[in-house]
């Protein structure tokens, strides 16, 4: 697969490491754990250059940050906030289209109380300016913008917001982020904020009239909703409430590993049946199998093939979630603070200290568009899962 043009910058070069910002040893963006290929044949490989020539590349949900080298200064290097982005190796990726989140490196405000707006301004234009910076990676915010980075050998990032925590109760934030370019927004994360409940509650108590509100203005502006976080009662309500489509950026089939970070089938169900698209996760330790309990490729395409034969292709994309750097020690270090812990809830496991084929952007989707043409899988239907899919839901939802 040919690497896109890079340039060789990197994340805040026009400062003075030490000095204008804290430098930390950063982790690899090419080999950190060495590189791992689904085996094809010479016909194969020439398949899958094709599609990655031919086909718009979309990832529904990664991340371009970069993690310190070592992994006890996690916490430290995040509340900085001068979180380094990959574009190395996000130029080896193949991705033409990325789900990125914009919050990143304000964990110093990521507690259960929630997240302050100031810092989500904060992080947002930091990211801006070092984007700014270089010629690889372009903001994207509209249709335009997608087709235009692929046929420059660009890079489309998509603004996107894991969580609308910091709206408070203020309506007209959703206004503001929109003018400054985010394009999608979760409701909630795992914890419960005004919108409604995350998915570590006990209780759900689904869509509040304020989160009715925020869906509405969504759809009136053209932003995407993500319900990835969302509790199941809060993720039905939404995808009811929603006039448009409404996406599950990066999930899994609850069916095949029991834990609130994976989906119902009703909820599978709902999305699909109002026009969504179902972003099947690949971060450490959640679409796991009693057939896979070690987190591999494998069991990330079993939860795939899963969601396809529940709701059709034609609902089904990829939003691994991966960056670049030690994943499980950012899991570890957050937490008490986020409870990601609730969320794996529910099965007893051992924990793996990465994904088996899917640890970064770097070859995350280079790996998913192997293993489904080693699996037989048409151009067809691959061009649906890595793009087409994503690309009809947003030409309804990015619609005034």
């Amino acid at each position: 697969m040919k690497a896109k043009y890079y340039d060789g910058y990197r994340s805040f070069q026009y400062l003075e490491a030490g000095k204008d910002y804290p430098a930390f040893p950063l982790a690899s963006q090419t080999e950190r754990l060495g590189t791992y290929h689904v085996n094809l044949s010479d016909q194969e490989e020439r398949r899958v250059e094709r599609i990655f020539r031919e086909q718009l590349i979309i990832s529904l949900r990664d991340h371009g940050f970069v993690m310190p080298l070592d992994a006890s200064d996690t916490l430290a290097y995040c509340q900085k906030g001068y979180t380094a982005f990959g574009y190395e190796g996000l130029a080896r990726s193949g991705i033409d289209v990325l789900f990125d989140n914009f919050m990143d490196g304000i964990m110093n405000t990521a507690t259960r109380s929630g997240l302050k707006w100031d810092d989500v301004i904060w992080n947002l234009g930091m990211r801006y300016c070092d984007i700014a910076q270089q010629d690889l990676v372009m903001i994207a915010t509209s249709m335009f913008d997608l087709f235009k980075a692929k046929s420059t050998g660009r890079i489309a990032l998509i603004p996107c917001l894991e969580t609308a925590t910091a709206l408070e109760n203020e309506l007209d934030r959703v206004d503001v982020l929109y003018g400054l370019g985010i394009r999608c927004m979760g409701i909630t994360y795992n914890e419960t904020n005004m919108l409604g409940s995350g998915l570590a509650e006990e209780r759900d108590g689904g869509l509040t009239s304020f989160g009715h509100r925020v869906v509405k203005r969504m759809n009136q502006l053209g932003m995407a909703i993500d319900i990835s976080h969302c509790g199941d009662q809060t993720s039905l309500d939404v995808i009811a409430a929603s006039e448009k489509p409404v996406l599950m950026t990066h999930a899994g089939a609850r069916a095949l590993w029991h834990t609130p970070r994976m989906k119902p089938d009703d909820v599978l169900l709902a999305c699909a049946d109002k026009g969504g698209v179902i972003g099947i996760l690949a971060a450490p330790n959640t679409t796991l199998t009693k057939q896979h309990p070690d987190h591999c490729l494998d069991a990330i395409m079993e939860h795939f093939e899963y969601v396809v034969r529940l709701v059709g292709i034609d609902h089904v994309g990829f939003g691994p979630d991966t960056f670049f750097g030690d994943h499980v020690a950012l899991q570890h270090a957050v937490d008490q603070q986020l409870s990601i812990g609730k969320s794996h809830s529910g099965e007893v496991f051992r924990e793996s200290a990465y994904v088996r084929g899917s640890e970064d952007p770097a070859e995350a989707m280079s790996n998913i568009v192997r293993w489904l043409v080693k699996h037989g899988y048409s151009d067809t239907e691959i061009a649906k899962v890595t793009g087409e899919n994503t690309l009809r839901a947003l030409s309804k939802i990015w619609v005034k």
